[in-house]
């Protein structure tokens, strides 16, 4: 059994869904793991995670108004320390996820045809995240 660990830094874009799966998939080949689980925490609490189409853009734009329907800025929220998109962001997040479990088969995300992993950047401004990344199980 193998266990493999490192950081990928990423430079987010505001308010955006950003592909990350090749940085993951950069760290998963680098694990030397055959077969077992990588599992994706994102280390902040106004950014998440999500696994999505990655065929058709609009699929993200909606998803992008559908979350600022849900948790729009607003002045009535009581945090409001970090500017008027602080907790917004933080609501986005609790309705997001902040760590993803991702199989690893034949050396690879067993992601579908279709899927990528995605870091949603919920602040209006960029940021530097760190996304921990585990991998673990069989060697090749």
């Amino acid at each position: 059994m193998r266990l493999h660990q490192k950081t990928l830094a990423v430079d987010s874009l505001p308010r955006r869904l950003q592909d990350v799966t090749g940085g993951v998939a950069a760290i998963v080949a680098e694990s030397g793991v055959r077969s077992g689980l990588c599992t994706v925490l994102c280390r902040h609490t106004s950014a998440g995670l999500a696994i999505q189409e990655n065929a058709d853009p609009a699929v993200l734009r909606d998803l992008a108004r559908f979350l600022e329907r849900l948790a729009p800025e607003s002045s009535d929220y009581e945090h409001d320390s970090e500017g008027p998109d602080d907790m917004p962001a933080h609501l986005r997040t609790l309705l997001t996820r902040t760590t993803e479990s991702i199989p690893v088969v034949a050396g690879r995300l067993a992601l579908g045809t279709w899927q990528a992993l995605y870091l949603w950047e919920h602040r209006a401004h960029p940021r530097r995240r760190e996304l921990l990344v585990t991998v673990i199980g069989e060697e090749r």
